[in-house]
């Protein structure tokens, strides 16, 4: 029977969420399965990945194999790593405290990595929002000058109408106080 570790497809139409499951190469992509060792969501970003690492190194570790997709998750995760780093241990080119420095680098250097890509979107989120907002301030802006001139010009020709009305009722006045005197 040859094992492989692959990505078996749920979720909904366009939303997909997929297990990663050691398999029967001969089995259907979503059918019956060994073990499940993980799961994978691509929506979300960065992509979410939950992993048994010690269960996915064990079945590559007796002989397992990857389709192009799940290595690249294990690979990202580090489990070929560790596969690569006990390879050398057996051969006896390096012991176990060799091995746990080295992974715990490669850790480290991918926990940086993904904190720098996510402060990176934070950031481009907050630019994005910051930008938005000064261009809402500036139409608003925009919006308060013409209502200011609107009223000024409507101010204007309420006064002008007032000074019409008081220039016709001068006239009118003064020829009502003519005769009386």
């Amino acid at each position: 029977m040859a094992v492989k570790i692959r990505l078996s497809r749920h979720g909904r139409k366009a939303s997909p969420f997929y297990h990663i499951v050691a398999a029967d190469s001969r089995r259907s992509r979503d059918g019956k399965f060994i073990e499940k060792i993980g799961t994978y969501n691509p929506t979300t970003n960065p992509a979410t990945v939950e992993l048994k690492f010690d269960r996915a190194l064990y079945w590559l570790e007796v002989g397992a194999e990857t389709t192009d997709t799940a290595r690249s998750i294990l690979q990202k995760e580090g489990v070929l790593y560790m596969k690569h780093l006990k390879g050398g241990v057996k051969k006896g080119a390096f012991d176990e405290a060799t091995l746990e420095k080295k992974f715990q680098a490669f850790m480290d250097a991918k926990q940086k990595k993904a904190d720098a890509f996510t402060s990176k979107l934070n950031s481009e989120a907050a630019s994005a929002a910051k930008k938005k907002l000064e261009e809402e301030i500036e139409i608003n802006k925009q919006r308060e000058a013409k209502i200011a001139e609107k009223n000024a010009a409507l101010a204007a020709a309420e006064a002008e109408k007032a000074a019409e009305a008081a220039a016709e009722e001068a006239p009118a006045a003064e020829a009502t106080e003519t005769p009386a005197e």
